[in-house]
C-alpha cells in the first residue's frame, strides 16, 4: 500500500493532510500509517501459511507500544534484544510464548527476567553464555528453551555496521563451534537447545545471501537432530530490505517463498524476524523550514528536525526521499541544497547534494522512509525533546506519543546537597 500520496496537491498519509497534523501537535513529528503497517504483516503472514510459522517483529525498528499492538493483535510475536523491550513487549500485551530474545550481551537480570517471564526462546551466542542461562535456571528451578546463533559466515551485502553475519562480526557462534557446543546439553540440565538462530543483516536487498545462510543453518540442524538433539525451531532472522529510492527489491511474498522453500521439508516450525520491511516504509518524519542560507559553494534549508530526531544519514550515510507538503508548482526549477537541523554538528543533516523544490520558511517537508530505525534511535542530545509519534488509521490520527517538554529533560536528574543554593 501506498500509504503517502498528494491529494488536491497536498500530502496526505491515509486520508490525514499532514499539514492538519502538523497544525494540531507542531513539528518536528512522527507519523505512522496503521493500513501499511498491517498489510505489510498479513501479506508475509499469508505467504507462509502452508508452514507452521511464528513471524516476530523486530521492535527495534520501532517500539512504541501502539506500533507492537498492531502485530500482536494480528498473532505475531515479538523479536527482543535487551530487557527494556522485554518489558515494553510484556506491557504492551505481548504473548511471551511469542518472544524470541536475543542479543550478544544479555545480562544476568535480563536473563533472569526472560526466565521468569517464559519466553519462547533464548538465542544463545557463546558458551559462556549458555553456562550462564543454566545456572540462573538453575536458581530459578526453571529449565530454559535456547536456541543457538549460529554465525553463518555469509556477507548480506549490506552497510558493514549493520552486516551481523560476517566471519568477523560479533554477533553469533561459528558453525564448527556449534558443532562442539551442542553435546553440551548432556551437562545442562537446565538447558534445552530446542532451535537454531541466525540473522545476518539488515537492508539487505538481495534474495542470494538470505537464501545461503538459510541454507546452512537448516543443514546444520538437521545434523544436530541426527546427533540427538530435539531440534524444533528455525529461526531465521529478518534483514529483508525497502526502497528508499524506489529500487526494485525481492516482494515480502518472493522472501516467503524462499525461506519456505528451505524449511518446509525438513518439519521444522520457522521463525522470521522482520522489522524495517514491514514498518520502514509506512512513516514519515515531518519538519518545518525555519531558514534558508547559502554561502560561497553551497545552499542550506534549515529545517527543526536534526539528527537526534533521525540519524540515519549521520550515522550511514542513508538516503531519505524529502517530498514537500504542499506539492510543487509545475514547472518550479529544482535547487540543490542541504537539508540541515539546529544540532551543534557539521553532520547535522538529513540530505546533502538534493535536488529538492525551492523551499521558504514555514514550509513543511517530508521525511520519507522513516517508520524504521527513526525514533527508535533518537536521543536528547543537545537537550532536545523527542518528537511526538503520531498513528493515522483512515480519515483519523492518534497522538501515541506526546512531545517530551523541558522538564522531562530533566526529569530523574538529582542534585548533591554540597551543590544546592550555587
Amino acid at each position: 500500500m501506498h500509504a503517502f500520496h498528494y491529494e488536491q496537491g497536498t500530502l496526505c498519509c491515509e486520508a490525514v493532510p499532514l499539514a492538519v497534523i502538523a497544525q494540531a501537535v507542531g513539528t518536528p513529528f512522527y507519523l505512522y500509517s496503521y493500513t501499511a503497517i498491517r498489510q505489510q504483516y498479513l501479506t508475509l503472514d499469508q505467504a507462509l501459511q502452508p508452514i507452521p510459522h511464528l513471524i516476530c517483529f523486530a521492535m527495534k525498528a520501532c517500539s512504541n507500544q501502539a506500533i507492537l499492538k498492531v502485530f500482536i493483535r494480528e498473532g505475531a510475536g515479538l523479536d527482543i534484544l535487551t530487557g527494556g523491550e522485554l518489558y515494553r513487549a510484556l506491557a504492551a500485551g505481548a504473548d511471551p510464548h511469542k518472544l524470541v530474545y536475543a542479543g550478544v550481551g544479555k545480562s544476568r537480570a535480563e536473563i533472569t527476567e526472560a526466565l521468569r517471564s517464559d519466553v519462547l526462546l533464548l538465542n544463545v551466542e557463546s558458551r559462556q553464555e549458555l553456562e550462564a542461562i543454566d545456572a540462573i535456571a538453575a536458581s530459578l528451578g526453571k529449565r530454559a528453551r535456547v536456541a543457538l546463533r549460529v554465525n553463518p559466515a555469509v556477507d548480506p551485502n549490506t552497510h558493514p555496521y549493520i552486516a551481523t553475519g560476517l566471519k568477523q562480526s560479533k554477533f553469533g557462534i561459528e558453525i564448527a563451534q556449534v558443532r562442539e557446543l551442542a553435546p553440551m546439553q548432556a551437562n545442562l540440565p537446565r538447558i534445552e537447545i530446542i532451535g537454531l538462530h541466525c540473522h545476518i543483516g539488515s537492508q539487505i536487498t538481495q534474495l542470494s545471501p538470505l537464501v545461503e545462510a538459510a541454507a546452512k543453518v537448516a543443514g546444520l540442524a538437521q545434523e544436530l537432530q541426527d546427533a540427538g538433539l530435539d531440534i524444533r525451531y528455525l529461526d531465521l532472522g529478518g534483514g529483508l530490505g525497502i526502497p528508499y529510492q524506489e529500487e526494485q527489491l525481492p516482494a515480502l511474498s518472493d522472501y516467503a517463498e524462499a525461506m519456505r522453500q528451505v524449511v518446509a521439508p525438513l518439519g521444522y516450525t520457522l521463525i522470521l524476524e522482520p522489522g524495517r520491511a514491514l514498518v520502514g516504509n509506512a512513516g514519515a518524519l515531518v519538519t518545518r523550514v525555519l531558514y534558508t542560507k547559502q554561502n560561497a559553494t553551497r545552499q542550506f534549508v534549515v529545517v527543526d528536525a536534526a539528527m537526534n530526531d533521525l540519524i540515519r544519514p549521520s550515522l550511514y550515510g542513508s538516503y531519505h526521499a524529502i517530498l514537500p507538503v504542499e506539492e510543487a508548482q509545475a514547472g518550479a526549477e529544482p535547487m540543490v541544497v542541504d537539508v540541515v537541523g539546529p544540532v551543534c554538528e557539521s553532520g547535522d543533516f538529513l540530505a546533502r547534494d538534493r535536488p529538492l523544490p525551492p523551499a521558504y520558511p514555514g514550509d513543511l517537508l517530508a521525511v520519507m522512509s522513516a517508520g524504521a530505525y527513526g525514533f527508535s534511535m533518537a536521543s536528547n542530545y543537545n537537550s532536545r525533546p523527542l518528537a511526538p509519534e503520531v498513528l493515522v488509521r483512515g480519515d483519523e490520527y492518534f497522538i501515541i506519543r506526546e512531545r517530551q517538554t523541558y522538564a522531562d529533560l530533566i526529569r530523574g536528574e538529582k542534585v548533591p546537597a554540597f551543590l544546592e543554593g550555587a
